[in-house]
């Protein structure tokens, strides 16, 4: 695992990282008046990030600078961010394709699995800010169809990320947004109260649970398609 403890730029990310901090606090105080998860103050939140249109520019810049293919997935009715994945071990098409942009399985597949790996970029719709976690996604096929698993993990640590890692966040800033490490919002807020989440995922919501999405931020999530599905 790679860490920022002997990293020679310790001293301005720590900088950089009191001044999200500081976003950060300020963010969560505006959309969450009762300090509830649940209880967001969705007139603060409305058209507060990016739209659709900037993180299609995002993404397509993101490609052209990172020498690596990139794809948009809007997020789902019960989450608060789009997203943006980086592919940087594998190549196309590969399975965010397959799984949501309905493009047919490579031949390779039929022979056998594959694992991806990916800088998954969370785009937050109630607030300009973008976290990045790493995901790793695993294809199995046997003779009944194909499962795509994805397992996102709380941060950025694989070797072979770094690099992008480090040139994605220099591009950020050009679109007037706040990059949030996620290893720092993974946990959950000082002095906020868990409302319904508790009953929903048990424990208490993390600080990217108010800002991006309500699902655990290293749940692994699996999608299946059937032969006729994936054909």
């Amino acid at each position: 695992m790679s860490g920022c403890t002997n990293c020679g730029s310790k001293t301005g990310c720590d900088d950089r990282k009191g001044g999200m901090f500081d976003a950060l606090d300020q963010t969560l105080a505006r959309l969450y008046p009762s300090r509830t998860w649940g209880e967001r103050d969705e007139l603060v939140g409305l058209d507060a990030g990016l739209d659709a249109d900037d993180v299609a520019a995002l993404a397509e810049e993101l490609a052209t600078e990172l020498s690596a293919a990139t794809f948009v997935r809007p997020g789902g009715a019960d989450e608060t961010c789009d997203y943006i994945y980086v592919l940087c071990m594998g190549r196309p098409p590969c399975a965010v394709q397959v799984r949501d942009h309905g493009v047919a399985p490579p031949a390779e597949w039929s022979t056998g699995g594959v694992s991806e790996l990916y800088l998954r970029l969370c785009v937050s719709h109630v607030a300009r800010m973008v976290g990045v976690q790493e995901v790793a996604i695993d294809v199995t096929v046997d003779a009944d169809g194909i499962a795509i698993r994805e397992r996102p993990r709380a941060g950025v640590y694989g070797a072979p990320l770094l690099r992008r890692m480090q040139r994605l966040v220099a591009i950020l800033p050009a679109y007037d947004v706040v990059h949030l490490d996620f290893g720092e919002i993974s946990g959950p807020p000082d002095g906020f109260t868990p409302g319904a989440w508790t009953s929903l995922y048990g424990g208490k919501p993390a600080i990217a649970n108010y800002l991006f999405y309500a699902q655990p931020t290293t749940m692994i999530a699996t999608a299946w398609l059937g032969r006729e599905d994936a054909c």
